[in-house]
């Protein structure tokens, strides 16, 4: 199976592409770089062999997205159709490809794909209770049951944003480069909006998960993905694996599953 997965962020996009479903190296592009996306998506593409049934050249692939930004879907389908001929599968409520874990909240719809696609690969892997934590542009930190179904979770503002967040909203504080504290506390002001920041998200995440434990009556197995998650993990011992791009095994594992379920109303 070949798959061209496309992980379209508030921020960056994230293109993988898997052939006879062995993943490739993935490429994270700033969401203002058509260029680069375009440029990424095609030469992906060409790399895809030509079906063995088509006599017209197509290739044996299909391109599938997840996407929290309409604006950068918009942006791949039109590069697929204008520089390929392909169309995009897209992810989600009245989309191509069904969201493929069992929805536990009123109103389903609003969840956003990324996070409902990131907790069905996470169940997938785990078989139990999982918190599926996520540091991208914000932080998500979500709950699946030990039979499968997203419960929900919490949203709250990523690590770079607090941190401009704070440059924006006070007359003093820079903009810091986001590292990791050299020690405990900070000894001078770039160095203490470093912990805060981290102090901040690390203990969110454990307090989230001690919450979500309390509710199931035990403590679950806790995920992180996303470019941030590395500034977490280290800090929080109770993290069972750190799988940085989550989504996009859940988009190849979204799309696998649409097929086998549509072979399965076929036979």
């Amino acid at each position: 199976m070949n798959i061209i997965a496309v992980d379209v962020g508030n921020t960056n996009t994230k293109v993988a592409l898997f052939l006879d479903s062995q993943e490739q190296p993935i490429k994270i592009i700033k969401n203002t770089n058509r260029k680069e996306l375009a440029e990424t998506i095609a030469n992906y593409w060409d790399q895809i062999p030509v079906s063995k049934r088509s006599t017209e050249g197509k290739r044996d692939g299909v391109i599938v997205m997840c996407s929290s930004n309409p604006v950068g879907s918009r942006l791949v389908k039109d590069i697929a159709s204008e520089e390929l001929g392909e169309k995009v599968l897209e992810i989600g409520f009245d989309k191509d490809i069904p969201i493929p874990i069992k929805l536990g909240v009123p109103y389903p719809a609003n969840v956003g794909v990324d996070r409902a696609v990131a907790a069905a690969a996470a169940y997938f892997v785990v078989g139990d209770s999982v918190v599926v934590a996520d540091f991208g542009t914000a932080i998500t930190i979500d709950l699946v049951d030990e039979e499968g179904v997203f419960r929900g979770g919490l949203i709250s503002p990523g690590l770079e944003v607090m941190a401009k967040s704070l440059n924006d909203n006070t007359t003093t504080l820079p903009n810091v480069e986001l590292k990791k504290p050299l020690l405990a506390f900070g000894q001078d002001t770039e160095e203490a909006i470093n912990c805060g920041i981290l102090y901040a998200s690390a203990g969110l995440l454990e307090h989230a998960t001690r919450r979500y434990a309390e509710d199931l009556g035990k403590w679950p197995q806790t995920i992180v993905t996303g470019q941030m998650a590395p500034y977490i993990k280290d800090d929080c011992d109770f993290v069972d694996n750190w799988v940085p791009s989550l989504v996009i095994k859940g988009i190849v594992l979204s799309y696998k599953k649409y097929i086998e379920d549509k072979l399965g109303d076929d036979s």
